[in-house]
Parts: C-alpha cells; sequence; structure tokens
C-alpha cells in the first residue's frame, strides 16, 4: 500500500482524492463507525472553493448549500462585510454548507478514484521505520506513507508523544445543531453577516443559523462561565435568554463543545508520517478558517506523495512544511487577533477600539487586505480563473488541471517543453487578458514559474525528479 491517511473528515477525505487522482493506492482509516452529521465547520472560503473547482467538485457543493444572504466574509464579527471581488476570483463569497456534506461529496470523489474509506476503525499504534510505517487498527495496514488528518485531538499525534505548543483556550463554547418547534421574530430566516447573526444577552451569547427547514446551528456561551453544560435544558435556557420565549427546542441533534485554544506542530513530517488539518493547528474558531485551512493542506501535500511514489526525490515532500506551516501560523496569528476584537461583552477602552478598527475596515485598501487574507485570495502564488481561447475552444485555467496533471500556459506560443516532459506535463497554448508571457501551475494549480528563467529549471526545482530521472 503507499499511503494510509488517518482521518475521514474534510482534510483526510481532500487528501484521499488528491492521492488517488495521483495514481497512489490509498486507504483512509476512521475510527467512527459512520459520518455524523454535524453542520460544525459551515464555510467555504473563496480560495478552496477555487481549488475545489480545479478536480469538478465545487458544482456538487453549491448544490448542497444552505440559504444564506449575498454577503461578504467578515473580520472579527465586525459589521463591515469583506468584499472579495478586487481579488479577480469567480467565487467571491463564502459558501454555507454543513461539514458532514462537505465529506460526502468528497468520500464520493475519492472512492469513485479507487481510494478505500474504512470506518470502526481506531489507530491503536503507528510504528515507522526507514522503510514505511505500520498502522495498527483491529488489523496492521503497512504502508509507505501515513498522514494524520485526526484532528485537534490527535490520536496519531499522541501516540508518537509529538509536543503541541501554544497556549490553551480561555473559553469553552457549545455547537448544536437543533430542531425547533417555535421560533420568535429575533430568530432569523436565513444565513448572513456575522455581525447580524450573534446576540449578546445580561448572561448569554449566541448565533443561530438557519441550515434548512426547522434545522439550525446554534453556537452559544455563558459570560463568565468556563465550561456551559451541554444538556437539551441548558440548549432551551440558552435559547430562551437569547431569542425570547416563543423559540422552542424540539431536538437536539448533535452537540459538541470547542474552545478557542491556540496550537501548532513545530514539525508537520516525522519520518514517514506526515500531519494535515487540525492534527497540525488548531485556532480560534473565527471567520470560517479551519476546514479550509485543512482542506487547502491536503491539496499541497497529495500531489506531491503521489510524485514521490512515482519516483520523485523525497526532497519534494519537505516543502509541503516549508509552504504550508507558515500560511497555518499567519491565520493563528489573525484568528489571536480577532478574538480580541470579537468579545462579547467589551469594555469601554476595547469598545472603543472596535468603533476605530471598525471604520478602518470601511476604507478600501483596508477591506481589500482583509478580504485576502480571510479568503486565501492573496496567496502570491495564485493565478485567478482565467478566461482562455485555447485551438480547441474557450475554456478556463481550473478545468485544464481537471486531471491532476501539471500544466504549463503560453500565451506567446513560442514555449516548447523540454525532452522528457511531456509525460508529466501538459503544454496549453492560449489567448486570455494577462500580462504574463507563460506560467507553470502545479497539479495543485500553484503557480511554480512565470516565464523569467528556464522554463527546464523550474521543472526540476517544481518536480525535484530522483538522481538520474
Amino acid at each position: 500500500m503507499d499511503v494510509v491517511v488517518v482521518g475521514a473528515g474534510p482534510t483526510g477525505l481532500t487528501l484521499a482524492q488528491e492521492l488517488a487522482l495521483g495514481g497512489a493506492e490509498v486507504v483512509v482509516v476512521e475510527k467512527l463507525t459512520e459520518r455524523i452529521e454535524q453542520t460544525k465547520g459551515g464555510t467555504i472560503q473563496p480560495r478552496t472553493a477555487e481549488l475545489l473547482d480545479v478536480r469538478g467538485l465545487l458544482d456538487a457543493m453549491l448544490e448542497r448549500q444552505f440559504e444564506r444572504v449575498a454577503v461578504g466574509g467578515h473580520f472579527a464579527g465586525l459589521p463591515v462585510p469583506l468584499d472579495c471581488t478586487p481579488w479577480q476570483t469567480r467565487h467571491p463569497l463564502p459558501i454555507g454548507i454543513p461539514q458532514w456534506k462537505v465529506e460526502e461529496v468528497l468520500e464520493a470523489a475519492a472512492t469513485a478514484r479507487g481510494a478505500r474509506v474504512l470506518r470502526g476503525q481506531a489507530v491503536t499504534a503507528i510504528q515507522a521505520d526507514d522503510a514505511g510505517v505500520t498502522v495498527t487498527t483491529d488489523r496492521a495496514l503497512r504502508a509507505r506513507y501515513a498522514v494524520a488528518c485526526d484532528g485537534a485531538h490527535s490520536t496519531v499525534r499522541k501516540l508518537l508523544n509529538l509536543p503541541f505548543p501554544g497556549r490553551p483556550g480561555t473559553y469553552r463554547a457549545v455547537l448544536a445543531d437543533v430542531r425547533l418547534s417555535a421560533v420568535s421574530e429575533l430568530v432569523p430566516s436565513r444565513a448572513g453577516h456575522m455581525s447580524t447573526m450573534t446576540r449578546t444577552t445580561a448572561d448569554h451569547w449566541g448565533m443561530l443559523v438557519p441550515t434548512g427547514g426547522d434545522h439550525y446551528r446554534f453556537t452559544y456561551g455563558r459570560l463568565n462561565e468556563v465550561e456551559p453544560p451541554m444538556t437539551a435544558d441548558a440548549v432551551q435556557q440558552a435559547l430562551t435568554a437569547i431569542y425570547g420565549e416563543p423559540t422552542a427546542l424540539a431536538e437536539v441533534l448533535t452537540i459538541s463543545r470547542f474552545s478557542d485554544a491556540t496550537r501548532q506542530l513545530e514539525n508537520y513530517r516525522h519520518g514517514p508520517v506526515f500531519f494535515a488539518g487540525d492534527a497540525a493547528h488548531i485556532h480560534a474558531p473565527l471567520g470560517g478558517q479551519g476546514l479550509n485551512l485543512g482542506v487547502q493542506d491536503a491539496f499541497n501535500l497529495g500531489w506531491k506523495l503521489a510524485a514521490t511514489l512515482n519516483g520523485a526525490a523525497d526532497s519534494l515532500l519537505d516543502t509541503y512544511q516549508i509552504e504550508r506551516r507558515p500560511k497555518a501560523a499567519r491565520v493563528l496569528h489573525h484568528t489571536s487577533a480577532q478574538r480580541v476584537l470579537a468579545v462579547p461583552n467589551p469594555d469601554p477602552d476595547l469598545l472603543a477600539l472596535t468603533e476605530i478598527f471598525t471604520d478602518l475596515v470601511r476604507l478600501p485598501d483596508t477591506n481589500r487586505y482583509l478580504a485576502g487574507m480571510m479568503s486565501g485570495l492573496d496567496d502570491p502564488a495564485r493565478l485567478p480563473d482565467l478566461d482562455l481561447l485555447t485551438a480547441d475552444g474557450p475554456t478556463r485555467v481550473a478545468e485544464l488541471l481537471r486531471d491532476g496533471r501539471a500544466v504549463v500556459l503560453d500565451f506567446t506560443g513560442e514555449v516548447e517543453l523540454p525532452a522528457g516532459w511531456t509525460e508529466r506535463v501538459n503544454l496549453v497554448r492560449a489567448k486570455a487578458d494577462t500580462a504574463l508571457p507563460a506560467v507553470l501551475l502545479r497539479p495543485d494549480g500553484t503557480v511554480a514559474w512565470r516565464g523569467d528563467t528556464p522554463l527546464e529549471d523550474a521543472l526540476r526545482a517544481t518536480f525535484q525528479p530522483a538522481l538520474g530521472a
């Protein structure tokens, strides 16, 4: 076997799909016997939408989204929508979708390409050596590599006794999927900007998000209480406190706690074992970052593992840590800043700071900066999904990457692939509204070359073929 992926959440299933697309034999092991239908991470950010579009998976996500006001994202819940249109994207708005429906689409894509998902398989041991890794569940799975995508409380991380440095949370809150039998006029009829959805009372804060019919995602906490109880009575008490007496709970479907703990692994690789998603980094849940950060980890790592299995040098895998750890560190940094501004009961000094910062977010340059940061669209290695005119007719950048191969886009008609690269890279000559002479797009859509150096040097630096290849 090539790769064992531990965890069948969005990160693990994205990785399985990418590995299978690259020709790897991959098995996903998941301790749960069946998927929990919990809304949980319910936002796909614009950059993640672009990546899903690259693989032809976005339409299936859009079919499963819940109704949402057409409004941009937020920074710290401040009442100014973030505008992503200056970043030249086809997907400028966040997409509201329950996490379990994201997993549904990703699992179908992964298994259609040959990946296997084994449920009810809790990892009890993991042993790495020079030749690979053995992952033990109720069976021993031997593979070249293993990737831990098993969440914030990662079993793999604990089995390897790896420190998870950072800081503990300052609060714990509750996330529940509920059905309501009656609602007051304070309950929103559809999802919208966070600033319009969050409510605070003398002793509670909370947010109800409609997810279809009588179903809602309810996030709440009690002011000055470290650990609110997770009972139906406590949920009803919070609903009544925040939304009034007419709001009645019919059923608690799922319920869990979360905190604003902030931690990150020092190293995402330990021999043949890699870490991605919440197993590698956790942060305050502000701005809908977590699911997106993990999925983007998987897009970065998937093609590199597949390429290494197909003959690339092992050093290619070191670029995963080099590229992804700083991006997660940036998310930990800005969610920590948001945590300060989003305190539900600010003192007068913090309220003054929040009001000034709100005015700053209304400035176009500030808004553009924050929109790019929160959406992931400000990645300097990103190429917008340009409209292209090729010899085969009109197309766009995303459609050229569906098969998981790298692409050289030539806008001059003069670029030639060096000898020996035609089996790994597609050359497409096109016309587009761009000043670039040419670009090399990696299998994950990242720009690796802009026509300013010898192409063969860029190909070797990007794919790092093994000596003699």
